[in-house]
């Protein structure tokens, strides 16, 4: 191995193992498991570090327990793992948008969560910047949860277990928005996805890809990967990829107030694509055939198309199979199926 690469493989494991570590591994209860932030070897290092929220297990707990609670809505009947569900990579397997309290329906499709610590910014259009606020989206909005963080914040002093649980995790019996949301962030933030078969290949663990697997990843490095970039299968940019010639969703626009980002999106990430259906940030696709189909003949000429998408992607029938091959080889069953972020 070149003495640059031992180097740079050196620095990300140190860094692992920083972030790894809780303040006080006496945290773990006798038999339970210790909470872990690990970076895979083939990440980057990511933008948000534990620095001033110290990873725990009592705070992943918490931040868990919170996660699933759906007595924090408005109406008691939705949680953020209500439409962030686990067996479809924490993504909206049965909504095309988000569906909130009193079966209000909201105009964009939820995304899934994991890897959240290499975003710099999150949802669709981007429009927040803090791994730690971006739950105040849903808390807030009418279609979602319809509250605030003021009633939440009084359920939360007035039910058990829930000052008990505060006080563990953070030394205080003291329960304040800050708090709440440091101890979501503890359960978001390790919600990393990195142990696909793609990894496995990648990192040289005994796995390799089949001819219509690695047919397909040579396709996609050719037509793909300039905006789904590896390893994490997005490039974090804004985009319009041709889905209407005038968006009915203002998209980034929204944010910026520029008319050249109307209808553009947050590029999103690919892996576990397999399972996070429906696609598009409308949710209109439910399936990868519709999808490779739309880059293939059904790209409209947008006045702010991405000029990536100039006369769509060709792609003959047996090309689609290919690259589907090698998407599903972005699937992390571990990571799916892992009980330790399941409802408890």
């Amino acid at each position: 191995m070149p003495k640059k690469s031992i180097v740079f493989a050196m620095l990300i494991l140190s860094i692992a193992l920083m972030y790894a570590c809780s303040k006080n591994d006496d945290d773990a209860i006798a038999g339970e498991t210790l909470v872990k932030f690990t970076i895979p070897s083939n990440f980057p290092a990511p933008a948000y570090n534990f620095e001033d929220n110290i990873l725990t297990n009592a705070g992943f707990t918490l931040g868990k327990k919170l996660f699933y609670d759906a007595r924090l809505s408005a109406d008691k009947s939705v949680s953020c793992g209500s439409c962030h569900q686990q067996f479809a990579a924490f993504a909206n397997l049965d909504h095309k948008v988000s569906h909130g309290v009193n079966n209000c329906q909201g105009k964009r499709n939820a995304p899934p969560l994991f890897n959240l610590v290499w975003q710099k910014a999150f949802f669709w259009d981007g429009g927040v910047k803090n791994i730690e606020t971006s739950p105040l989206n849903a808390i807030t909005d009418t279609c979602e949860m319809g509250t605030d963080i003021a009633t939440i914040i009084a359920f939360l002093k007035n039910t058990a277990p829930y000052p008990e649980l505060f006080r563990k995790a953070f030394g205080t019996a003291e329960i304040n928005s800050q708090l709440l949301l440091k101890s979501i962030t503890q359960f978001t933030a390790v919600l990393v996805s990195g142990n696909s078969k793609y990894d496995k290949v990648i990192r040289n663990e005994g796995a390799a890809f089949t001819a219509t697997e690695l047919a397909g990843y040579n396709l996609f490095k050719e037509k793909c990967s300039s905006c789904h970039t590896e390893p994490l299968f997005t490039d974090f940019s804004y985009r319009s990829n041709g889905l209407d010639l005038v968006s009915n969703d203002e998209g980034r626009a929204n944010i910026t107030g520029l008319s050249a980002d109307l209808g553009t999106f947050r590029v999103p990430t690919l892996r576990n694509i397999e399972y996070t259906f429906p696609y598009m940030h409308d949710g209109r696709f439910y399936s990868l055939d519709e999808v490779l189909e739309h880059y293939n003949s059904g790209v409209k000429q947008a006045k702010n198309l991405d000029e990536k998408l100039k006369g769509g992607i060709a792609l003959s029938a047996a090309e689609k199979e290919q690259i589907k091959a090698f998407l599903k080889t972005l699937t992390d069953n571990e990571f799916i199926k892992n009980t330790f972020y399941s409802e408890s």
